[in-house]
Formats: structure tokens, C-alpha cells, sequence
């Protein structure tokens, strides 16, 4: 079905969600995201993306009419704005040389009509980076996560398993612990690894991840 995004401008009161999900349910239009944005000095507002293949201008006039709706906006969804996401996070230094990699290849990638974005965290400590690696699964688009560190194991192996069953692709750097042997790749070179990673998400790249898995290079 055709997909779509709004961004409403709504009072801060409850039931303002309920609201446009309502609206959403009456034309059988799908939610596939949705986000909320609060604001300090302004009014909240919601983020909804959806499919339906009704037509979109009765329901977005019909959201608009809602009592607790002050604007609300058509708009480009961020998987057609930002695309897909790689997440690089380890130590600051690795992260960075990951990133420069990742970044350079997107972009090639991206001129030829790709969205491809990279998000980088720098973070130390087992507990830390464990949480982390359980949480990408929640972010939306992402695609891929890089582990770059020189040393990793313990509870960050038994994330990445976990993320892995659920489907999410891991490369690693070769470092010291257990996270390498539980990663889909395993590249020494950092910056190579932040130009595989883009190659392994890329529609417009002929690197298949599978093919590659368990290898290290």
C-alpha cells in the first residue's frame, strides 16, 4: 500500500493520540510508526507514518477537524528522507575511523539515489555497551550495527546474540574477547569495516552479508 507520514500539531492533553489513531482505524490505514515530539516552550506533536490505500486527502482532513489538533502537516517519511541506519558505537577513536569509512561510502551510494544514514555513540564499560547493543533493535530503520572497540565480551556477546536471532546484523573489529566469534563479519581494518557495513545494507551494491558470514578479514 502506498505510505504516507503527518506531523500534527496537538494540545497537551490526554487522548490527543487516541485521537488521530482513531481517525487512522475509520480510513484502514496501517500505522507503521509513530513519535512523539515534546517541546519546551511549544506544543507537543506527533509523528505518524502509515499505508493506506484510501484517498489521503478525506483523512487528512478529518485529523485536521479533531478538537485537540491546532496543525497538521503532509510530510516525507523519514524512511524516504534518512532511509536506512547503521549504528557504529565502541570506543571513541575506533567509532570515529568506523565512521569515516562508513560516511565516504554512503555518500557514494547515496548521490546514485540511496538513503543511507550513520549513527555513532562512543561508550565504554560491559553494562553500558550491552544495553546499548539490546536497545538498537527498538530504533526504527536500523539496518546494521558495528562494534569497534579493542576489547569486548561477556553480557555484550550475549547481546549480540540476542539481536542477531532477532535479525539484525553485527560486524565487528578484530578485538580482544567473545564479541568477534559471535558477529555475523569480523574486518580488522576500521575503515574498511565502515565501507562493508554501507556495502551490506546498499541496494545499490552487489556485497551480500550472508555470503560473508563468519568470515574475518
Amino acid at each position: 500500500m502506498p505510505s504516507h507520514a503527518v506531523l500534527a500539531t496537538v494540545a497537551d492533553q490526554p487522548g490527543a493520540l487516541h485521537d488521530l489513531t482513531r481517525v487512522l482505524a475509520a480510513h484502514q490505514a496501517n500505522i507503521s510508526y509513530v513519535d512523539i515530539i515534546r517541546h519546551r516552550d511549544r506544543d507537543p506533536q506527533i509523528y505518524v507514518e502509515f499505508s493506506t490505500e484510501q484517498p489521503l486527502d478525506p483523512l487528512v482532513a478529518e485529523m485536521r477537524a479533531l478538537t485537540a489538533v491546532k496543525a497538521l502537516d503532509s510530510t516525507a517519511s523519514f524512511a524516504k528522507i534518512y532511509g536506512k541506519r547503521i549504528v557504529i558505537m565502541g570506543g571513541g577513536a575506533q567509532v570515529g575511523q568506523v565512521a569515516l569509512g562508513a560516511i565516504a561510502e554512503a555518500d557514494r551510494h547515496n548521490i546514485r539515489g540511496e538513503r543511507i544514514s550513520v549513527d555513532t555513540i562512543p561508550l565504554v564499560g560491559e553494562q553500558n555497551l550491552a544495553a546499548a547493543v539490546r536497545a538498537v533493535v527498538l530504533l526504527p530503520r536500523v539496518r546494521l550495527l558495528v562494534l569497534a572497540g579493542s576489547l569486548m565480551g561477556g553480557d555484550i556477546t550475549r547481546a549480540v546474540e540476542e539481536v542477531r536471532a532477532q535479525g539484525l546484523r553485527v560486524i565487528s573489529l578484530n578485538m580482544a574477547g567473545s564479541v568477534p566469534d559471535a558477529a555475523d563479519l569480523v574486518v580488522s581494518d576500521p575503515v574498511q569495516a565502515g565501507v562493508m557495513a554501507v556495502m551490506a545494507v546498499a541496494d545499490t551494491a552487489r556485497f551480500d552479508i550472508l555470503r560473508q558470514e563468519k568470515r574475518r578479514y
